[in-house]
């Protein structure tokens, strides 16, 4: 009996050991979960973390979201910062946070004042530098205090140099907005802000001044519908001549065809009583020669002819000369040749002196 006592017990024993031993390893397996989910956070996308050796005093930046590992008991320090987009407006009389303080009041270059009701600028931290963000201002959102002092400052500085005839034309101040941009990033990047954008509405002035500027700009809009109406005029204008020039252009070339036409037809027809005429020419000229080779050899022997005939009367002048009545008688049996004539003396005369003919 004894016996069976002692070996129960032993074996109660060896399962009180297996349950100890069971329960040490559930311990360990709840601490080491424990130690697992305090060694990790989760980093959302428009966040960065900044984790911190606290042994050696290195920080790293951790831009990608995610879960993120630190080592525990305080080995490694975990500071999540904001890298979205945030807002920093100047409005109103008064502050009311860092992202929210009064408006802003400028004192132009020729001593007046101006103000804007509403400006606002949109930046945001650099991941890639979230520890110098971190490192110059501190963790969570400390580096909102770089933007007030420097916006007010830069913003006020670059309006100023404007007068407030050159600030109420909106491209004036638009490009005062732009360099104040620029000289704002100039000082924040190096602490690792970036202005992305900066909203700048119309600067207000004094009711009389207000008036001023709003007839000036009422004047300015009908000045430029005077000359929308001029450009709108001269592109009428233009349209029309254009027209015209078309449609004379297309007379003109019309006209220039028919002419052309004309005087191709002019030409041909030119050309032809040119041929015409040269065959006339040529004919007459044929013809001309023709006669006056006839006519040489007609007046050759004319003038042969006259030339006989010239010596024959020639001889005869000689033969009158020479022997005058004898000649003289010759012409006239020559010419009383075929005639009778009866010749009754009357007188005993051996020379008569008259003769009379009857027929």
């Amino acid at each position: 009996m004894a016996r069976v006592n002692l070996e129960k017990i032993k074996k109660l024993g060896e399962q009180a050991g297996d349950v100890t031993q069971w329960i040490w390893v559930a311990s360990a397996g709840v601490i080491a979960l424990g130690m697992m989910f305090m060694s990790f956070s989760t980093l959302e996308p428009g966040q960065v973390a900044v984790r911190v050796n606290n042994l050696t005093g290195t920080a790293t930046a951790v831009t990608q979201p995610g879960w993120v590992f630190q080592m525990p008991f305080g080995i490694h320090s975990l500071h999540v910062l904001d890298v979205s987009p945030q807002s920093f407006q100047m409005k109103g009389e008064s502050s009311l946070d860092d992202l929210h303080v009064e408006k802003l009041t400028v004192r132009a270059s020729d001593g007046a004042n101006f103000h804007f009701e509403d400006t606002t600028l949109i930046f945001q931290i650099r991941g890639d530098e979230a520890v110098t963000v971190a490192t110059d201002a501190g963790v969570e959102y400390s580096y909102r205090s770089w933007i007030t002092p420097y916006a007010r400052a830069i913003l006020r500085d670059e309006f100023g140099r404007e007068s407030t005839i050159s600030v109420s034309d909106p491209s004036n101040y638009g490009a005062a907005a732009t360099r104040a941009q620029a000289r704002l990033n100039e000082f924040l990047e190096p602490h690792g802000i970036t202005v992305t954008q900066m909203v700048t509405p119309r600067p207000k002035f004094n009711a009389n001044y207000e008036h001023l500027i709003e007839e000036r700009n009422r004047l300015r809009n009908e000045l430029e519908v005077i000359r929308s109406n001029l450009e709108r005029a001269e592109t009428d204008r233009q349209r029309t001549l254009s027209e015209v020039d078309r449609d004379e252009n297309k007379k003109i070339q019309e006209r220039r065809a028919e002419l052309e036409s004309e005087l191709a037809t002019a030409v041909a027809d030119f050309e032809k009583i040119r041929r015409a005429a040269d065959t006339y020419l040529i004919e007459k000229r044929g013809e001309g020669e023709a006669k006056l080779a006839a006519a040489s050899t007609q007046a050759e022997e004319l003038a042969g002819k006259l030339d006989a005939d010239y010596r024959s009367k020639r001889a005869q002048i000689e033969a009158f000369r020479s022997q005058p009545l004898e000649r003289v008688m010759e012409r006239l049996g020559q010419s009383l040749t075929g005639v009778t004539i009866r010749i009754e003396p009357w007188a005993n005369d051996a020379n008569p002196s008259r003769v009379v003919l009857e027929q």
